[in-house]
Formats: structure tokens, C-alpha cells, sequence
């Protein structure tokens, strides 16, 4: 069973998880969590989770509803675009910012997304987006990447940064590398086409058609 965790086929309720703020990952960076969270605080900063870990399922839902316009689509500059009616273009426009279901590295319950919590407004809603990393939250992520570059992070590192595959990069995504590569290690791109296969996915035939070129610039490259 354990095979399938990295495809994201985990329910919440395992064993495997712990909880902190609401938010559900693996309990082996538990510890390594507070002590990123307690060294970020000595600088004045909260650090706070908009993201942890994510279902198959979730992941699906995404996907789907922003195929059809259910949720909103970016471009690459992070401005609201209309779904393209190509069916292998509206593939790609999803994967600037989201992830193939079954390939996310939220589905490995190392990886969160977060943010200052002492920088947020009264009343304002994270967007995750580039502005608000060069913006409201712009000094909370350079002490961050100081503390990455410094190996003081405990051993949380980003993996969505320029030049490394084709999706956008992303301050907010933080991995636990040691304890993801467990996960990673058992991933089978022959066993996401099955799960495909099987699953009403937006796009499928195109993702299908082209998924040894997707996991190419798009998974591979960030399952460090």
C-alpha cells in the first residue's frame, strides 16, 4: 500500500500524519517544522501554513474545476486568463500553477506552503502569488532563502525555483527533501497512466498522449 502513498492515496486519519494549525503532514518533519517555525520567529516572523498535504482526490477536484472555469486560471504573469478551448493548450495553462493529480508533491506530505502571518492585513486573503512574495511577504521569504543557504533550515528547501522544469516557481513551497526523496523514490510513471486511465480527468486524452514529455518538465524535474 505504502507504493501508492506517493500518488497522493492517503487518507488524513493515517497514522503517518500529525496536525498543526488545522493542517495535516507527514510526522516525521514535525519537529523540524517547530524549530523552522521557532527560528523564523526569533527574526520577528510567523510562520504560518496555507498548504500541507493533498489528497488524489483534492488534487483531481482542482484540475477539473479550473478546466471548467470553475477556478480561476492564471497565466504566467499571474493575471486571470479564459480556459482555452485546445484541449492540450488548456493542459498546459492548468500546469503553470497547478500540479498533474497524482504527481504533486503536496501528495508527499512533506511539502507546505507558507507565509508570514505577522505581515497578513486585517481580513486578507492569501493568494499565493509572485506579487505578494516580492510584496507583503518579501522579507519573510529572503530570511528564508538566507537560512536555506546557510543549511539552517532544517532540512527544508524550495524545489519550484527558476530554471528547474516548467512550472512557475513558487517562494511559498517549501519540502522537506530528506524525508520526501522516500516518497519519491517509489514513484512509476507507468502506474500514473493506470491511475489515469481510470480517473475522469480533465484533459486526459491529451495528458495521456503526452505523458512521457509532461513528466519530463514537470514532475521529474522537481522529485529531487
Amino acid at each position: 500500500m505504502m507504493d501508492l502513498f506517493c500518488y497522493g492515496f492517503r487518507n488524513e486519519t493515517s497514522t503517518y500524519f500529525t496536525q498543526v494549525d488545522g493542517y495535516y503532514f507527514d510526522k516525521r518533519i514535525r519537529n523540524d517544522f517547530l524549530a523552522l517555525k521557532k527560528a523564523v520567529g526569533n527574526f520577528g516572523f510567523k510562520l504560518q501554513i496555507e498548504s500541507a498535504y493533498r489528497s488524489f482526490e483534492r488534487q483531481l477536484n482542482i484540475w477539473n474545476k479550473k478546466a471548467k472555469g470553475k477556478i480561476k486560471l492564471l497565466d504566467k504573469n499571474g493575471c486571470v486568463m479564459e480556459p482555452p478551448q485546445d484541449e492540450e493548450e488548456l493542459m498546459k495553462a492548468i500546469l503553470l500553477w497547478s500540479a498533474l493529480p497524482g504527481a504533486s508533491r503536496h501528495h508527499l506530505g512533506t511539502d507546505l506552503d507558507v507565509v508570514d502571518g505577522n505581515s497578513l492585513p486585517a481580513g486578507y486573503e492569501v493568494q499565493l502569488t509572485d506579487e505578494e512574495c516580492q510584496g507583503i511577504f518579501k522579507e519573510f521569504h529572503n530570511k528564508l532563502t538566507e537560512l536555506m543557504g546557510e543549511n539552517k533550515s532544517f532540512g527544508f528547501y524550495r524545489v519550484f525555483e527558476k530554471g528547474r522544469g516548467k512550472i512557475s516557481p513558487e517562494m511559498w513551497h517549501i519540502a522537506h527533501l530528506e524525508t520526501s526523496k522516500k516518497y519519491t523514490d517509489l514513484f512509476k510513471l507507468e502506474k500514473l497512466k493506470e491511475i489515469y486511465e481510470k480517473t475522469d480527468i480533465a484533459c486526459k486524452a491529451a495528458i495521456l498522449d503526452n505523458i512521457n514529455q509532461l513528466a519530463e518538465d514537470y514532475i521529474y524535474p522537481y522529485f529531487l
